[in-house]
């Protein structure tokens, strides 16, 4: 979708798709790269180079950038990158390679993944968005900005049971972004509330990147869930801030008044939604099942209440959000399979207890640490989607985290919100791409949108980063930590 979208943006401000003579000698460049960097290897498998420890170890991040230049997809540069470094430098069989291809996706946990998502398209679909929009509106509508402000609490009513940010984007954005501009508000107001909105989806209760983190971390899924509830509703509220104060500044349109009895009714209608939340919550906090079974959960009551109680979805439509789902899960694991082979080769090399070695001897300190954190993860995020950024960062930042005493549950908030960051800005923000169709606008004009609420999602992540226990309560109180 980002890559059909970007074509869009293209033909729309009308650039050329001519190559030009500077264009081709970039693209000779940036393939000659990798190339070398495999000669090297082979020169060094051959005995004609010596490469030493320090210098092998920096070679398959720089043989990973190199592919991943060339426009490689990521999942296909890890795998490379590992077959290369393995069959180079190192005396690892190619068959213990084979072996962990089945063994690094057998683990229960990951098959929460396709679950999720499977309840994303089936909620997306199924007419839950529609019904908490309504919700939504019939409680802030009549403030300043009030469509906005729907859109905002429904994004996080959404995420509360979606577990998505790009099928929030879309689930929210495809209702509220029309209704918007009936309304009379600018569709790059509208878009850039949605869009940065839309990120709560990875950050509230059920979230694809807090599972990723937590298999690649052994970190508990259930607590993780639990631990985005009130950074998430943080958000909302800055958010919500600031949408309030452009709104009035600017004399956005105010809706009508709901009475008691209509935001009831609206309720009521969007109850069967909510309840999922309840399900989750309540299934994983009394031990009924796990986080994994949650997911399955999920699927199955979105499967119902889009069927048989919304009745947006016939049963005929069922095998198109299956096929959806199905393409969805199996980019995301062919990701996952490629990157548990890339942190294989770390551990072997022993690159994340070196780096966590190098980190302690800089006498950062916890406050340091994080700060570096945010900048690599801020930086990756400009070049990779937040899967392959967990999948990479997480094993190589966590010794160290650990080391400094920096609870894993704060450390995959505060790397969750990187990610919410990074979905918002060019050049890989899914957020962005997908709120730039539905809008039909140029991605360099959503980009100027989403400003304001990108700076305060910045703002929100320092928050996040230094104040541990607003991650830290909620789980505590449960007794899931």
């Amino acid at each position: 979708m980002a890559h059909a979208s970007a074509f869009a943006i293209d033909e729309k401000v009308g650039l050329p798709p001519a190559r030009t003579q500077g264009s081709g000698i970039a693209s000779y460049f940036f393939i000659g790269i990798p190339v070398l960097l495999v000669v090297l290897c082979l020169a060094a498998k051959f005995g004609f180079v010596t490469i030493s420890a320090g210098p092998r170890a920096g070679l398959i991040f720089v043989l990973l950038i190199a592919l991943m230049l060339t426009g490689m997809p990521i999942s296909i540069a890890l795998g490379l990158t590992v077959l290369i470094f393995v069959f180079a430098l190192t005396e690892v069989p190619i068959d213990a390679v084979a072996l962990k291809l089945f063994t690094g996706i057998e683990r229960f946990e990951i098959m929460a993944i396709p679950f999720f998502i499977l309840a994303g398209s089936f909620l997306t679909h199924g007419g839950v968005a529609r019904r908490m929009i309504d919700f939504a509106t019939s409680v802030v509508g009549h403030w300043h900005g009030g469509l906005a402000l729907a859109g905002i609490v429904a994004c996080a009513m959404f995420a509360l049971v979606c577990g998505s940010s790009v099928a929030t984007v879309v689930a929210i954005g495809s209702i509220v972004l029309p209704e918007m501009v009936r309304h009379g508000y600018p569709m790059r107001f509208g878009a850039g509330v949605i869009t940065v909105a839309g990120s709560l989806g990875i950050l509230m209760l059920p979230s694809i990147p807090k599972v990723i983190y937590a298999i690649s971390t052994n970190t508990s899924v259930g607590a993780l869930f639990v631990a985005g509830l009130l950074p998430g509703t943080l958000l909302t509220v800055m958010l919500c801030g600031v949408t309030w104060y452009l709104a009035r500044k600017r004399n956005y349109p105010r809706m009508k008044k709901a009475s008691w009895a209509e935001s009831w009714r609206a309720f009521r209608q969007s109850i069967w939604g909510l309840m999922l939340v309840v399900i989750i919550i309540g299934g994983i906090y009394s031990g009924v099942f796990t986080a994994t079974e949650a997911a399955a959960m999920a699927a199955v009551y979105s499967f119902f209440i889009s069927i048989f109680v919304y009745k947006a979805l016939k049963f005929d439509d069922v095998p198109r959000v299956l096929l959806q789902a199905a393409n969805m899960s199996a980019m995301l694991l062919y990701i996952i399979t490629n990157a548990v082979l890339f942190s294989f080769v770390l551990t072997n090399e022993n690159i994340p207890n070196t780096l966590a070695d190098w980190i302690l001897a800089q006498n950062f300190g916890p406050i340091g640490f994080l700060l570096l954190v945010n900048v690599l993860l801020l930086l990756a995020g400009n070049f990779m989607d937040p899967s392959s950024v967990i999948l990479i960062m997480a094993p190589i930042l966590y010794p160290a985290a650990k080391r400094m005493n920096i609870d894993p549950v704060h450390f995959g908030i505060v790397i969750d919100v990187n990610m919410e960051v990074g979905l918002c800005h060019p050049p890989v923000g899914l957020n962005l791409y997908v709120a730039s169709t539905i809008a039909r606008i140029g991605i360099t004009e959503l980009t100027v949108a989403v400003l304001p609420w990108l700076i305060t999602m910045v703002l929100f992540l320092v928050v996040v980063t230094y104040w541990p226990e607003l991650s830290l309560w909620l789980p505590r109180a449960l007794g899931m930590m």
